[in-house]
């Protein structure tokens, strides 16, 4: 990200951390089905890519079990501080960093789970690709939100526009130059995910 683009994301989403999970209460279902779908190993390392306040992390500790591990990264640390008040810190590790730039070193995650992440970043393409780097090949990843784009649009008054990066004809293209490969694409009122093997 630019230090523009940096500044406004952390701004919009530091005035929504402390009541970000209590605004949609019942998404907990859809996460978890978005992550029973990456088929993470018990004892892995899942990688939660722009994990806000942490609302995955225990489904994502359940999934890699007690030897595993689990890392989330934000860029703004109001949201990684509500984590750490709501106590997520206890099933993984929570750090203040880009996603386009990751302390991480090659090849460590097993899965990624970037939730709501991608509309977010100014180069969707090098995000994409900074994640490949860091996920082993055979990972997945799980581009995903707990309602499709449509529901997303109409919540915020507008309407889906062909340029949405997250468009099936957009983010498959994207995803392949990143190093990765589409398995499933489900862009419906119940969620979005675009699962992707490295």
């Amino acid at each position: 990200m630019n230090d523009r683009s940096l500044q406004e994301t952390r701004a919009f989403f530091a005035a929504k951390a402390a009541t970000w999970e209590e605004k949609y209460p019942d998404d907990s279902p859809a996460f978890a089905a978005a992550i029973a779908e990456m088929a993470l190993p018990p004892g892995g390392l899942a990688l939660d890519a722009g994990c806000g306040t942490g609302r995955a992390f225990p489904l994502l500790r359940d999934a890699v079990g007690p030897a595993g591990r689990v890392v989330g990264v934000d860029v703004t640390p109001e949201m990684i501080w509500s984590a750490q008040d709501r106590g997520r810190g206890a099933y993984g590790r929570l750090l203040i960093a880009d996603v386009g730039r990751l302390p991480l070193r090659d090849g460590v995650a097993d899965g990624v789970l970037a939730s709501g992440l991608i509309p977010h970043v100014l180069r969707p393409a090098a995000v994409l690709a900074e994640l490949a780097r860091v996920t082993r090949p055979g990972g997945k990843l799980a581009l995903f939100h707990p309602v499709g784009r449509a529901v997303l649009a109409a919540r915020r008054g507008r309407t889906l526009t062909p340029g949405d990066v997250r468009a099936e004809h957009n983010i498959r293209p994207l995803l392949a130059t990143a190093g990765w490969t589409l398995l499933d694409f489900d862009d419906t009122d119940e969620r979005y995910l675009a699962l992707a093997r490295r």
